[in-house]
C-alpha cells in the first residue's frame, strides 16, 4: 500500500513534507530508493516540491528544495519515479536560487543514471549554508523543464 501511495504522490506532485538528511555535502549524487517514497523515508529535513512532470511514458520527475532542521543548510533535488518494467536513464540539471534576489548559487546536474524498474531515485545537489532567507530550485530532467520548487 505504501508503494501505491508513493506512486500517487509522484503522479500528483508533492507539496511540503518532512524528511531527513538528504545527501552528503559537497557532491552531486544519485540515490536509489527502490519502492520507498524518498521524502517520507528520509528523516527531519523539510522538502518543498513542484508537481510531477512526465518526462517519458511511465516516468515522472519533480524538482524539490530541501532545508535542514537548522533552517540554514539548503539543497536542491530531483525525484524520479520510473513506472516502467525496465531501467530508464535520466540526467538532470538544477540550481539553487535566492528567492529575494533571483541570484543563482550554482547550476549543476547529475550525470546520466539508470533508474530501476518500478522504483524511485533522487539526484541530490550540493548542500549550501544559506542563512539569508528562502531559496528555490529549478531543474531539468533529460532536457525537460520541471519548473520551480516552492520556496524553502
Amino acid at each position: 500500500m505504501a508503494g501505491f501511495a508513493a506512486v500517487i504522490a509522484a503522479v500528483l506532485g508533492l507539496s511540503l513534507a518532512t524528511a531527513g538528511p538528504a545527501a552528503a555535502s559537497g557532491s552531486l549524487s544519485w540515490r536509489n530508493f527502490g519502492n520507498t517514497d524518498p521524502i517520507n523515508s528520509s528523516g527531519l529535513s523539510s522538502w518543498a516540491c513542484a508537481t510531477s512532470v512526465t518526462i517519458a511514458t511511465d516516468v515522472v520527475a519533480q524538482v524539490c528544495g530541501i532545508v535542514a532542521p537548522d533552517g540554514v543548510s539548503v539543497q536542491a533535488a530531483v525525484i524520479v519515479r520510473n513506472n516502467r518494467s525496465s531501467v530508464y536513464s535520466v540526467q538532470t540539471t538544477m540550481n539553487l536560487t535566492d528567492a529575494s534576489t533571483d541570484e543563482q548559487f550554482w547550476n549543476e546536474g547529475c550525470r546520466p543514471s539508470g533508474v530501476g524498474a518500478h522504483s524511485w531515485a533522487v539526484c541530490f545537489g550540493f548542500t549550501e549554508d544559506w542563512p539569508f532567507g528562502p531559496v528555490f530550485s529549478h531543474s531539468f530532467a533529460n532536457d525537460i523543464f520541471l519548473g520551480n520548487s516552492p520556496n524553502v
